[in-house]
Parts: C-alpha cells; structure tokens; sequence
C-alpha cells in the first residue's frame, strides 16, 4: 500500500557525513510518524530517529543523539537523516519505516507498518 524507497548510502571515513532519503508513494504518510532503524550483521534491528507527522516532535537513539537529525518534507512526502561525525559503529543498512499510529513515537520495530529495502552505510576508520 506503501512504497518507502531509501537512497544516499555509501562509503565514508569516520568523521564524514551522509545524507538519506527516503521517499514514499503515497501521501498517507503526511499524517504517519515516520522512523529510521539500523541493522548491523547478525545483529537485531535497532531504533536511530524517528519524528511524528507534523516534524514537531522528534526522538534520537542514545548512540546517534546529537550526531543525526530527522527531518520531513511532507509536501515532498520525503523523510531525511543527516547523519554527521559518522563512527565505524555505525555501519549497517539503514532502513525507513513508516506507522500509521498517531500517538507515542515508537522505537521498537514491531509499531510500524512499511519497511524500504534498506541502504547500505559503511564507515571505516
């Protein structure tokens, strides 16, 4: 029903900055909190930002406060993680998401109802 698409992954030194994007076919997301989540091999899923629909609210992981900063677009329907200082930590494949609920913003993976396919970050020091 939704169709989130991520673009802007790639390969930095530590210290570098990146920019994702994450780009949705449907403008149902206007009114959707909208998340960023990290998978490291073999490891869980885990929360990075997340912000509710009107971008008035916002929450950060502990590892990335300070670091990152989610933003959106929602005339754009586009969702944005400017990800600064980048560490070798956070290397993995980042993924939008979207849930359809308007109250807390959720952190845990199971509160959201659209998934991109993910773009790769690799951070060498």
């Amino acid at each position: 029903q939704v169709l989130l698409v991520e673009s802007g992954g790639g390969s930095v030194q530590a210290g570098g900055s990146l920019r994702l994007s994450c780009a949705a076919s449907a403008r149902t997301v206007t009114s959707y909190t909208m998340g960023w989540f990290l998978q490291a091999p073999g490891k869980n899923r885990e929360f990075v930002a997340a912000i509710n629909w009107s971008g008035g609210v916002t929450r950060y992981g502990d590892s990335v406060k300070g670091r990152f900063t989610i933003s959106r677009d929602n005339a754009k329907t586009t969702v944005y993680l400017q990800m600064n200082s980048l560490k070798p930590e956070d290397t993995a494949v980042y993924y939008c998401a979207a849930a359809a609920s308007r109250g807390w913003i959720a952190t845990v993976t199971t509160a959201y109802d659209y998934w991109g396919q993910g773009t790769q970050v690799s951070v060498s020091s």
